[in-house]
């Protein structure tokens, strides 16, 4: 199966299903020398296994990480970072229901067609615990971000129709996050009221992530098919259940006319607005980038629906399992992940084009 990998320069690979064993990775690349901490990436991971809230999935899984090489002494050595994670709530018999059966919105039917074979068992390599490789990742690319002087945060900024008004490009972020991880109290609570309320209807709710990078120096990006903010949109359009993204002023800067979104330079080159989202032609200018993730409402519900069987004979499918009510508040993790991850990997590749 071909498309497990990501990056040019800092890579990584995944492996494992839902309800395998384990689920783990390879990263390359990763500079030398450089003192990881280990209870950091783990904290990571805890932000976003399930059975951390009542607004999320039950599955209990510590998502203990261990590392089986490229780190020694604490620090990295340069050879690939070899990981794993056990699984070890898996409840394959709660899927036997639909061994042959395509549930609606999932990706059932096209891996059947497409591979001829495929593990049912909690979507198996389309499950979204696939993500957890990437945390990891992620979690060890925001390290060396940081040394760069580069910070990423992300935040729910919107629960269905439920939203954050006005301009929230330099909120501020709580010290503590709260289960929904938005960082306006009473709006957090006001989404978790209808999390709940949407758990107890036996459905599923969409939403929002709102991802802001800080500190990033002009010249990451490439003309004309690895720009930056090409890359950004397909890091999340990978993660499950994205179904839109949108860096700056996105689909709201075609309202405005061109004397009202150009960003005005100034003299020490920083821009009166940033509607560029930190990036022009592809390159980051300096300025924070920012955009915004759009996640569909989780597609196992817990309610009974039509579907057909792998004979293409029409059946119900049963609402049952241990899915998330709403995905948004543990995609949080995910997003940053992936916007670490492009951002080394385009900052390692940019110091290789200078001398």
């Amino acid at each position: 199966m071909a498309g497990n990998s990501y990056g040019q320069v800092f890579t990584l690979t995944t492996f494992g299903e839902s309800h395998g064993e384990a689920i783990g990775g390879i990263i390359d690349g990763a500079p030398s020398n450089f003192i990881l901490d280990l209870e950091a990436v783990q904290l990571e991971l805890d932000r976003r296994r399930p059975g951390q809230s009542e607004i999320v999935t039950q599955r209990k899984e510590a998502d203990s990480v261990r590392f089986l090489s490229g780190i020694f002494e604490g620090k990295t050595t340069g050879a690939p970072i070899g990981f794993f994670i056990e699984n070890e709530n898996q409840k394959s018999k709660d899927y036997s229901h639909i061994k042959d059966v395509y549930r609606p919105s999932h990706a059932d039917y096209t891996y059947d067609k497409k591979y001829g074979h495929r593990d049912y068992r909690g979507g198996g390599r389309s499950s979204a615990r696939e993500t957890a490789s990437r945390v990891v990742a992620g979690a060890i690319a925001k390290q060396f971000l940081l040394h760069y002087g580069i910070k990423v945060d992300a935040f729910v900024s919107q629960v269905g129709n439920i939203k954050l008004e006005g301009d929230i490009t330099h909120i501020e972020l709580p010290t503590k996050e709260n289960i929904v991880r938005c960082p306006d109290t009473e709006v957090a609570n006001r989404m978790i009221d209808y999390i709940k309320s949407i758990r107890k209807e036996g459905d599923t709710i969409g939403g929002v992530v709102f991802t802001r990078i800080t500190g990033v120096p002009v010249g990451l990006g490439a003309p004309v098919f690895d720009r930056l903010h090409a890359d950004l949109g397909k890091a999340m359009l990978s993660i499950n259940a994205v179904k839109g993204f949108e860096y700056g002023s996105g689909f709201s800067g075609v309202e405005m006319k061109g004397s009202e979104h150009n960003d005005v330079f100034q003299p020490d080159g920083t821009t009166l607005t940033n509607h560029s989202g930190g990036i022009q032609g592809g390159i980051s200018n300096g300025a924070p980038i920012y955009f915004r993730v759009a996640f569909k409402a989780v597609a196992t519900i817990m309610q009974d629906q039509s579907s057909v069987n792998s004979e293409m004979e029409k059946v119900t499918v049963e609402g049952k399992g241990r899915h998330d009510p709403c995905v948004v508040p543990r995609a949080v993790p995910i997003v940053e992940a992936m916007a670490a991850i492009t951002l080394l990997d385009h900052y390692l590749r940019n110091r290789m084009t200078q001398i």
